[in-house]
């Protein structure tokens, strides 16, 4: 939950303590009227009240500091506080917006702050005894810098995609391996109904998400990079920061059997569709293995020549084309084998389908929607298309630049469905 820093933790027993002083001051006006002697007396006070149970210390930035990246957060200790308040204002007094990360220790702004500005964290901490203790750090950041890192997403808000989606980022630049744990503390991914995940980096330029099983049906995800102006090795930084709200909708998932020849066709779990296939021959073989659709074409053109050669290549208007892998395998209809789909494979490694058949799943799929390919005589390359599904979960954790820490109690609840609403890339 992101808190305003105008809410600040108010510490416990300040009624307690202001009561106490009350009925101090009460005693001191009638000790003051008389005493046993009749005499006028003054009120005797006990010394110099104790310090606070609790203490703070800003480590970072410290006191002073100039040149500071733009992308700092606010790094910190408390000693014997029960209760911890941030503040992060501007020199005109203007508070900014953030919250803690997730380790704890450091408050981080919700965005990048303003190049060349002045700015003062208090972190206030409160004992038990109700006493605040405060620290403070007046710094300043450093100029806007002249070589900056664009960061990118595949998709863009609003927009509904398959149970099998991952998140993509990209950079416009690569990020060298020591920086990259910089950079994933500050790609956060939030989702409702709560689901485990992690990141992992694909190449220099791209990292993903996925969570560790198929996203859960009507679920809402938010996820966020906060790249703007943090360092990102050779005098390099990133350029904005980026965030990306979408929805999951209904689970729709393909299975390929080779034995069979068929496709099985399941919504939300439930069987809706039988289709007779001919998938790749011997000689240019379907690749088995767990894939995602990756775009969708309603007409489109296979032109091979260039691949294959005048002798083997060939060129040919298809309908109802959904990319596979970026080797050229497709789910399409090919009415030319309508006569062996179901029985032998004939096909150059795609999954050919009927024309009613492949009209029927271009309507009823969407970008992210899963495909398990079982039984042929090639196995699938992790990385010809998004194949963050045809590793297993240890494997992909080992892609992530942080350890991985599971969530102590992931929501498991169901939640409604959804539909395709696709839009434009975002880029920061």
């Amino acid at each position: 939950m992101r808190a305003s820093q105008d809410q600040l933790i108010r510490p416990r027993g300040r009624r307690r303590v202001l009561a106490a002083g009350l009925l101090a001051v009460a005693l001191a006006f009638t000790s003051a009227c008389t005493d046993d002697g009749g005499k006028p007396s003054s009120w005797q006070g006990g010394g110099e009240s104790p310090p606070p149970k609790a203490a703070a210390t800003i480590s970072e930035p410290a006191a002073d500091a100039k040149d500071v990246p733009a992308s700092t957060g606010i790094t910190f200790t408390t000693k014997d506080a029960e209760e911890t308040a941030v503040e992060l204002k501007d020199a005109a007094g203007k508070a900014v917006e953030g919250k803690l990360a997730a380790d704890g220790k450091t408050w981080l702004p919700a965005g990048a702050l303003e190049y060349g500005t002045s700015y003062t964290a208090t972190v206030t901490a409160t004992g038990d005894d109700g006493r605040p203790a405060t620290a403070t750090s007046t710094f300043t950041t450093m100029a806007k810098p002249g070589k900056q890192i664009r960061v990118s997403s595949f998709l863009g808000d609003d927009q509904v995609v398959g149970v099998g989606m991952p998140l993509i980022v990209k950079f416009d630049r690569a990020i060298p391996e020591d920086y990259r744990d910089d950079m994933q503390r500050r790609m956060t991914v939030t989702s409702t109904p709560a689901q485990e995940g992690i990141w992992h980096w694909v190449s220099p330029t791209e990292v993903r998400y996925r969570p560790k099983e198929f996203w859960k049906t009507g679920s809402k995800v938010s996820y966020r990079v906060q790249a703007g102006g943090l360092p990102l090795g050779s005098g390099w930084y990133g350029r904005a920061d980026l965030s990306v709200d979408i929805k999951i909708g209904a689970a729709v998932v393909m299975t390929v059997d080779n034995k069979t020849k068929r496709m099985t066709v399941t919504r939300n779990g439930a069987v809706v569709k039988t289709i007779p296939v001919s998938l790749g021959k011997k000689s240019t073989p379907s690749s088995s293995g767990t894939m995602v659709v990756i775009e969708k074409l309603r007409k489109t053109v296979f032109d091979t020549f260039e691949e294959l050669g005048p002798e083997d290549g060939y060129r040919t208007k298809i309908d109802f084309a959904q990319r596979l892998t970026w080797g050229g395998e497709f789910i399409h209809a090919a009415p030319w084998s309508e006569g062996q789909q179901g029985s032998v494979n004939v096909s150059h490694g795609c999954v050919n389908v009927s024309m009613a058949n492949g009209d029927w799943l271009f309507r009823n799929t969407q970008i992210g929607d899963p495909i398990t390919v079982k039984g042929t005589e090639r196995k699938l390359q992790n990385g010809n298309g998004w194949t963050d599904w045809n590793m297993s979960w240890d494997e992909y954790v080992k892609g992530s630049a942080l350890p991985y820490e599971p969530p102590a109690d992931p929501d498991t609840s169901p939640t409604p469905d959804g539909a395709l609403t696709p839009t434009p890339t975002p880029t920061a």
